[in-house]
């Protein structure tokens, strides 16, 4: 049964790498490459016109960054499903490509039959991420799940703990007292407790004190 093409549009600031991928994509019967380019903004002009189903992007590009670019692909191609291209497993760089709306995350060293999975997935309306990606994803999963809480909002809570006001965290602190009072609402609403006194319920449960 012969499978419906998939439009693809790629975007790469390395020659060698984009040339290579179009030339390995273009061996496949179903994938169709409309496009390239080696800056996102060039590749949102070639997107605008070729509406690809699929876009493909490198991270680190001059001028705009394929992270930053994602939300101008979002809004001006919403139809696109974006994976993003990187030769780094960065935690940083890819919770900031889902964030801002890639449904995709693979890793430039992977098989070429990955690549062409990801890019069969993303436009069947799945999301991709490359095994070394999953693994990253998974942990800080499990993480979260264990403890929701940053570092400094764990901070922040060991003062509510002791009675410290506002005024007193946002001197501990070097912040304003306005901040201090958001610091607190944010615990509250990411905790799902309504009360300071239910605050220091959980950081008691939990074994959270002031930190050093």
């Amino acid at each position: 049964m012969k499978r419906d093409r998939i439009s693809v549009l790629l975007i790469d600031n390395h020659p060698v790498v984009l040339d290579g991928l179009k030339a390995v994509l273009e061996t496949f019967d179903h994938i169709e490459v409309v496009g390239t380019a080696s800056l996102a903004q060039t590749g949102l002009e070639v997107g605008r016109r070729t509406l690809p189903q699929v876009t493909l992007m490198d991270i680190n590009m001059p001028k705009l960054s394929g992270i930053d670019a994602i939300e101008l692909f979002r809004r001006e191609l919403p139809e696109t499903r974006i994976v993003m291209l990187s030769m780094h497993d960065s935690r940083e760089y890819i919770s900031s490509s889902i964030m801002r709306g890639a449904v995709g995350y693979i890793l430039k060293d992977v098989s070429t039959d990955e690549v062409v999975c990801a890019i069969e997935t993303v436009a069947a309306g799945g999301t991709y991420f490359s095994s070394g990606v999953r693994d990253i994803l998974v942990a800080d999963k499990i993480q979260k799940e264990a403890d929701p809480l940053t570092p400094r909002e764990r901070h922040i809570l060991g003062l509510i703990v002791t009675g410290r006001s506002n005024r007193e965290i946002a001197e501990e602190l070097e912040i304003t007292p306005a901040t201090a009072e958001t610091h607190r609402k944010n615990l509250k609403k990411k905790l799902g407790i309504a009360t300071t006194a239910g605050l220091i319920r959980y950081a008691l449960d939990h074994g959270i004190a002031t930190a050093p």
